[in-house]
């Protein structure tokens, strides 16, 4: 596969419409909520997504997004700009369309504290914005001091890149520079983080770059875990696409990193010797976003308990969280969940402002992963609302088959290209 951009990019096959992929939103209709403010900190998938959504019910309500940046750059589809499929232009998106179609009041800064008895956000360029309802999905942040000797500053030689951007190509910079025949690490987290299929699709690219550019570099995997998600569906692809090149250690052999050596450019398994690498990839635990914290959402964990069928806070009445800061068990940190848990949540806000009942809530989530440009793997579920909160829902959604034909491999690859534009369309476009 050639590097595509997004100009260039023509719709590959399979691509289906998440815009009713929550049952139950479009049954709202045009609802009445005059008067109605409600701020959303955020402009990610779930934030984004929300923001719409609102002003897709009810167009009484005024939306104003409040997020930092003027583009937003998507962790899905991140490892393949690493693996050189992609232009990071490919996963940029800016909040035009939602301004000027959706008429969503974007404002460019960072809250900064949240005063939810006055019902107010302070922001870092020191206007205050009002809310009757506020939604707060700001991702993640990183625990800079659950690693020993990595921190934010040794981001800049041990790049992290589980926030999109910048970090991205500095670590595609370092996989070109390396040499072949050199060794590229990298360290996931323990569970729960964002998106948990992640490191291998991202190890499974590099390969493929490494493969086409330096056949003799290897990758290994020091995990914190014992075994990882879509475990046999990566590991059959691996022996098929890469032999010999990824070799993954697991929790119970050692693989937890216990701290590293930024100047040797070395990690420090939890026993054994310090194992270096000409690219070190440190992917360090994670908890909500800041502003959740600052505003007293989270809880022990470092996340956020909501009530599962409309996101509001179980800590703040009036604030609802979600997205990758949110406790939404079983489903997972990702950019599908955080979409349409933004729909749930807007569904509920309207219900609530306008005097309506709210509909019985349906929530989904659709993985897919590249092992290569022409080899893909996915995991899909359907999610309802159970007596202890969101639940699978049985005998829906499913992984890819073990033993599946290059065809099919094929074509999940070029599904997982059209899912991609089709929920970055639907968000953003």
């Amino acid at each position: 596969m050639s590097r595509i951009t997004r100009r260039n990019f023509v719709l590959s096959v399979g691509a289906v419409s998440t815009a009713t992929s929550v049952l139950g939103w479009p049954a709202l209709g045009q609802a009445k909520a005059s008067g109605g403010r409600v701020v959303v900190i955020g402009g990610g998938f779930g934030g984004a997504t929300c923001a719409k959504y609102l002003r897709r019910l009810s167009s009484d309500i005024k939306v104003t997004l409040v997020e930092r940046d003027a583009n937003f750059v998507t962790c899905p589809l991140s490892n393949a700009v690493l693996g050189g499929l992609y232009d990071m232009d490919f996963i940029t998106h800016d909040y035009k369309a939602l301004r000027d179609e959706h008429g969503v009041k974007v404002v460019h800064d960072s809250a900064v504290d949240i005063d939810p008895d006055a019902k107010k956000v302070r922001l870092a360029g020191g206007s205050t914005l009002k809310y009757d309802r506020l939604v707060v999905s700001p991702g993640i942040d990183l625990q800079w001091d659950a690693i020993e000797g990595y921190n934010e500053a040794a981001s800049a030689t041990m790049p992290h890149a589980w926030q999109a951007g910048e970090q991205t190509m500095i670590l595609r910079r370092q996989l070109e520079a390396m040499p072949d025949g050199g060794v590229v690490i990298i360290a996931p987290p323990p569970n729960p983080f964002r998106c948990p299929p992640g490191p291998y699709e991202r190890a499974s690219l590099i390969a493929h770059y490494l493969k086409n550019n330096k056949p003799r570099a290897k990758i290994r995997i020091f995990d914190a875990k014992p075994k990882f998600s879509k475990q046999p569906l990566f590991e059959q692809g691996w022996q098929a696409l890469y032999p010999g090149m990824i070799e993954w250690i697991s929790e119970t052999e050692g693989g937890a990193i216990d701290g590293v050596d930024v100047k040797a450019m070395a990690v420090k398994p939890t026993f054994g010797e310090p194992q270096r690498g000409d690219v070190v990839n440190v992917i360090p635990p994670q908890r909500a976003g800041a502003i959740a914290e600052v505003a007293g959402l989270t809880n022990d964990s470092g996340w956020c308990p909501i009530d599962q069928r409309t996101f509001e806070s179980r800590v703040q009445k009036h604030i609802h969280v979600i997205g990758d800061a949110a406790i939404a068990n079983p489903m997972p940190k990702s950019g599908y969940a955080a979409s349409s848990q933004g729909k749930v949540c807007a569904t509920a806000i309207v219900a609530s402002l306008s005097g309506q009942e709210l509909p019985e809530p349906s929530y989904v989530n659709t993985c897919y992963s590249l092992v290569g440009p022409d080899y893909g793997i996915s995991v899909a579920a359907v999610y309802r609302l159970g007596d202890d909160g969101i639940a699978a829902v049985e005998g829906a959604g499913g992984v890819s088959p073990k033993d599946a034909d290059a065809a099919f491999r094929l074509a999940e690859s070029r599904y997982a290209v059209g899912w991609y534009q089709s929920i970055t369309s639907d968000i953003w476009g």
